[in-house]
């Protein structure tokens, strides 16, 4: 007599008769154990996994897998299916570069799996593969102890409320994609980067990155900006980041890198070890508004003009209690916001920045910055505004600038400073227009 298991595992290698087929279907899941998988066999299944895979995906039913820790690598997904494990369901990498494969397949779900790279930390490979696939869905599942935990290529779908931690390298990496949503996960000690939204070209992306806690960043390969990150956005346009919360990376909490009409809203960012949020060289087009900063080396960084860096409203953030240095990067000194060109500055607060409050401008590199409406506290320098041959335009209108240590709006050429006291000196300065500011 045909029991299940044999029904299902014929299946995989050979077609069925009707009456065969219509007794699996009525079935409301497809149980993985049915093809031998045993949680207390420490040894490879990969080959029993895959049976069960491709059986459940003939069937067009849910896969189901039961508590226990399963040893598999490289199990390829290719047709629309979806895995589904009981809580304490682990898949722990074998010999393989991958524990999933999912390549050029589309409406797949996993959910309530957890991936165990257990001594993957010096591998290369991602313990989850996504290549070419459209709505995909990676749910409720765990991921530790990898050198990346998910990477994703040309993938349209959501990664959504799993918890990531002890990763090598990157907890996600998506490149390429298409519409990529990233919301709800928790991320923790990674050796260089939170969430990566990378492209090989500059070109439209559509990521939306929300909701997520990040924490402890390191940035183990080194470089000036390119590890250390807990969100990267690298030449990807029209990508949205809220709500997330994100504490101790190296370098930036959120840090955008040539990108085109992103915003950044309404994030908390803590404790960076150099700018919080940076958006740099070759950048137009970011909206960076109501983010609360707290801690770090710097606040919110706008500039690179001189790689085109350009096009940007910063508005409602709260920046405070800024390092004296950042630990991570000699370079960088401590200032509330930082902005160059073609961008309006207004109705922020920031409080307690052992350098400039609002720095506008470096050298020549300033053209059309409005600064307006900002409240500037406690901080050494309150506005230093460059006036070094070539500087463009800028405007400096009612804001408030309370208790600064040394002076309140300055006119600077690089490093030095040329007027100490920018309003009374204002007819020297034809490049800048200064009215109705307040200090206190």
């Amino acid at each position: 007599m045909t029991n299940r298991r044999q029904l299902l595992t014929g299946m995989a290698s050979a077609a069925l008769s009707m009456s065969a087929f219509q007794r699996a279907f009525a079935q409301q899941f497809v149980d993985a154990n049915e093809f031998g998988l045993e949680a207390a066999d420490t040894g490879d299944q990969s080959g029993k996994f895959q049976m069960a895979v491709d059986a459940a995906a003939a069937l067009q039913q849910p896969l189901y897998l039961a508590a226990g820790t399963y040893q598999i690598s490289n199990i390829a997904v290719s047709r629309p299916i979806i895995i589904r494990g009981a809580p304490g369901a682990t898949l722990r990498l074998g010999a393989g570069d991958a524990i999933l494969l999912l390549g050029d397949c589309s409406d797949v779900v996993l959910e309530g799996l957890t991936f165990d790279g257990i001594d993957a930390l010096g591998r290369d490979g991602a313990l989850l593969s996504i290549t070419n696939a459209q709505r995909i869905t990676v749910q409720n599942c765990t991921f530790l102890r990898a050198g990346t935990g998910i990477n994703a290529y040309n993938m349209q779908g959501r990664i959504e409320n799993c918890a990531l931690s002890n990763i090598a390298d990157t907890a996600i990496h998506a490149n390429d994609s298409g519409g990529i949503d990233i919301l709800g996960n928790i991320i923790a000690r990674c050796g260089n980067g939170g969430i990566r939204v990378w492209r090989s070209q500059s070109g439209p992306d559509g990521a939306r990155i929300w909701g997520n806690r990040i924490s402890d960043i390191d940035w183990v390969a080194g470089g000036n900006g390119q590890n250390g990150n807990g969100i990267n956005v690298f030449r990807a346009d029209n990508v949205s980041i809220s709500d997330n919360h994100i504490v101790n990376c190296a370098f930036s909490a959120i840090r955008l890198n040539a990108t085109k009409n992103t915003r950044v809203i309404g994030n908390h960012c803590q404790d960076s070890g150099e700018v919080s949020i940076f958006s740099e060289f070759g950048f137009s087009g970011s909206i960076i508004s109501d983010n609360l900063i707290d801690g770090g080396a710097a606040g919110i960084s706008m500039t690179n003009f001189n790689d085109g860096g350009r096009l940007s409203v910063c508005q409602g953030n709260i920046v405070r209690n800024l390092l004296e240095r950042s630990p991570n990067n000699p370079d960088t000194v401590p200032y509330g916001i930082g902005v160059e060109a073609d961008a309006a500055v207004t109705g922020n607060v920031i409080e307690g920045v052992p350098g400039t409050g609002i720095a506008v401008g470096w050298g020549p590199y300033l053209r059309d910055v409005l600064v307006n409406d900002n409240m500037v506290r406690e901080c050494t320098i309150g506005i230093a505004v460059s006036v070094a041959p070539g500087a463009g335009h800028a405007r400096i209108s009612d804001n408030v600038v309370s208790g600064s240590g040394e002076h309140a709006i300055i006119a600077a050429q690089w490093d030095e400073i040329v007027s100490r006291d920018l309003p009374a000196d204002a007819d020297q300065f034809p490049n800048v227009a200064i009215e109705g500011n307040s200090v206190i």
